[in-house]
């Protein structure tokens, strides 16, 4: 089987690290760009370049937007800890970003392999946002933009925005609507999504890497317990990535998508309009066409033993 050609965009972050290390054992991984989110730009791309050297990666790092398009940057550093992966002691990086910068990086590389790369935006969508606004060509490039991002329902920063959408709503916005072919796993299918601690026991028995893993996810079960009170740390951003190996896992709804820019309690929410309407009832369709493949539904026991198994194989 031909293996998806695929360019991660991330803030490095726990789920990221498992995300990077998922793509780079079932895709063509091109590169790993990076963005302020879980923490500051300078240790998410460190934390890029540490979970490539673990592991022995070959894959090319490129340094993005440290702000939002508008508002202030603002960290997930509760989740993640001081570090933006706290939890284990990662090698020091046995490389240095590329000098280019990811805006670029993300439009070059979409140019080099038009109709076939796989965007994965499982940060804030801030380089995205500003490669279709620099490039107007760029989306149509691209085979297909995968997010982790937003929520059909419940949010984890505010009641109704999940964090990446909430960290830049402008530039969601701009990804939402540049027409390319767009997948969205949101909050609503990831939070029931994740690892428990069978499962990081099986890792730890593991070997090296995942042993460093089994640490990583154990410090973020405890501040997903803290904070939310689950019992598992979910796995949110591999859930963008899967699809892309077993079709089978996840259940989509086509539907229109819109980030919500204004309101008081609800910026950075969006508004998915999942309603079945006849051909008459569409009048009432307001928002506008279907533009998004949204997430409803995970096979999620099925799918975290495969991403176990996936770094397990690492050993």
């Amino acid at each position: 089987m031909t293996r998806t050609k695929i360019l991660i965009d991330c803030d490095p972050g726990h789920d990221d690290a498992v995300a990077i290390l998922y793509a780079a054992r079932h895709c063509d991984l091109l590169g790993v760009t990076t963005t302020h989110g879980n923490n500051s730009l300078d240790n998410v791309t460190r934390n890029a370049l540490s979970v490539l050297t673990l592991a022995g990666l070959d894959t090319p790092v490129a340094k993005g937007c440290a702000d939002p398009i508008a508002g202030v940057r603002i960290h997930a550093g509760n989740g993640h800890g001081k570090t933006g992966l706290d939890g284990t002691t990662l090698p020091e990086p046995d490389r240095t970003p590329i000098d280019r910068h990811a805006v670029d990086f993300l439009i070059d590389t979409a140019q080099q392999h038009k109709d076939e790369l796989v965007l994965a935006v499982i940060g804030p969508a801030t380089n995205v946002a500003m490669a279709i606004k620099r490039e107007p060509r760029f989306a149509g490039w691209l085979r297909e933009i995968t997010v982790m991002g937003g929520s059909t329902g419940l949010g984890n920063i505010t009641p109704v925005a999940e964090f990446n959408c909430w960290a830049d709503p402008e530039a969601s916005g701009v990804m939402y609507g540049c027409g390319a072919p767009i997948r969205m796993v949101g909050y609503n299918v990831t939070s029931r999504t994740g690892t428990n601690e069978d499962d990081i026991q099986r890792l730890k028995g593991g070997g090296r890497i995942p042993s460093h893993v089994a640490d990583l996810l154990e410090f973020y079960l405890e501040r997903q317990r803290q904070f939310f009170g689950l019992n598992i740390a979910p796995m949110h951003d591999v859930c963008a990535i899967v699809p892309y190996v077993h079709d089978d896992m996840l259940t989509y709804h086509h539907c229109n998508v819109q980030v919500e820019l204004q309101g008081k309690f609800t910026r950075g929410m969006t508004v998915c309009d999942l309603r079945t309407l006849t051909e008459e009832g569409k009048a009432m369709r307001g928002s506008g066409d279907a533009n998004v493949l949204v997430a409803v539904e995970a096979d999620a026991p099925r799918l975290i033993s495969h991403v176990i198994d996936t770094i397990l194989s690492y050993s």
